[in-house]
């Protein structure tokens, strides 16, 4: 397993991170332990939760994740071996019995989310606090257009990093990271912590994958340039690249069989796209999965990459991605189809 430095901090996290969003609704807690311990014997040191999850969200299963991960801590005693990652909610997405749907990045609520993510973690701190995605309206989970509201009232962001600079010195946070965020919002924060003195963004978790590289156009420099690396999410694009929905194919158990409200990778565009890097993958004598995988994790702005799985058989695939090297032909014929069909799920 390789492991890189988390930004400019001290950290050093692994090229694979696990994903949890399915526990609590795909999948068990006794399933989710398993996945833990498995990802830990492949070098796996990185987690990443949410107050939200598991997903799709509702209030039935409200921070499930988060108390599976808790739970797990406190069995084995291993807190300290593991770099954990969380995010605060923010407002839409039909989510009303958080804070009474308000879900504000403003100081009270950062509080609030922060000390009951804790409570449910069972840790005294958590390593990355992200924005789970912008307050303000602007254009992500898929939006590409923007549309400006100049009377929009959202919290300010010194109101936000002021207040989780509170947080960091109270030690409840070690670094801050954003997610599903754009240039405009991502340097703005940059600049601020500068100006300030507050705490710096030391990553951006946003989808990439074969099927949605928008990333590349404006973000992909400011990672670089600032040390406010990738984590990238979806990296499978919800399973699409993995070929096993290839043909109209609705396995039982996927998780674009099960929830309709995941239609992002699902049009003629992207199937035709899936299926040409399916057949590359197969010509070379690879596992489509893992060469999707291995394509994000060699990529230079990408600190870590993302990996879910609802079974261990699926999860120890994932991890082998992190031995794979791709050729330069794989590569070409990466490039190829991605010039004939660019992006075709943003």
């Amino acid at each position: 397993m390789d492991y890189r430095k988390l930004g400019r901090t001290e950290l050093n996290v692994s090229a694979l991170c696990l994903g949890t969003m399915t526990w609590g609704e795909q999948n068990t807690q006794a399933e989710a332990f398993a996945q833990i311990e498995m990802a830990k014997q492949a070098g796996v040191n990185f987690i990443d939760t949410a107050e939200m999850y598991p997903v799709p969200p509702k209030a039935q299963t409200y921070a499930d994740t988060e108390r599976y991960i808790g739970n797990w801590f406190k069995a084995s005693g291993d807190r300290t071996d593991w770099v954990l990652a969380s995010k605060i909610g923010g407002p839409g997405n039909g989510i009303d019995y958080i804070r009474d749907g308000q879900l504000k990045h403003n100081r009270t609520h950062i509080v609030q989310a922060l000390d009951a993510s804790l409570k449910r973690l069972q840790t005294d701190w958590i390593d990355l606090y992200q924005l789970h995605w912008p307050e303000r309206s602007t254009n992500f989970f898929g939006q590409l257009g923007y549309t400006h509201k100049a009377d929009e009232d959202f919290t300010p962001l010194e109101e936000t990093l002021e207040a989780l600079d509170e947080q960091v010195k109270a030690g409840k946070i070690r670094h801050i990271g954003l997610s599903n965020e754009t240039p405009w919002g991502t340097m703005k924060f940059l600049a601020l912590a500068e100006t300030r003195g507050w705490p710096r963004a030391v990553s951006i978790q946003n989808p990439y994958n074969l099927l949605n590289r928008t990333f590349e156009v404006g973000l992909a420099e400011i990672a670089l340039r600032e040390q406010c690396g990738l984590l990238a999410y979806s990296p499978l694009a919800f399973g699409m690249l993995s070929g096993k929905y290839e043909g109209g194919a609705r396995p039982p158990k996927g998780r674009l069989s099960l929830y309709s409200r995941f239609s992002r990778y699902f049009n003629p565009q992207s199937e035709a796209a899936c299926s040409r890097y399916v057949a590359l993958a197969r010509e070379h004598g690879l596992d489509p999965a893992q060469m999707a995988l291995a394509f994000v994790t060699q990529q230079p702005f990408v600190t870590s990459n993302i990996i879910g799985a609802t079974t261990l058989e699926q999860l120890q695939s994932n991890l082998a991605s992190a031995e794979l090297v791709l050729s330069q032909e794989v590569v070409a014929g990466i490039e190829a189809i991605h010039k004939a069909l660019p992006n075709p799920a943003p």
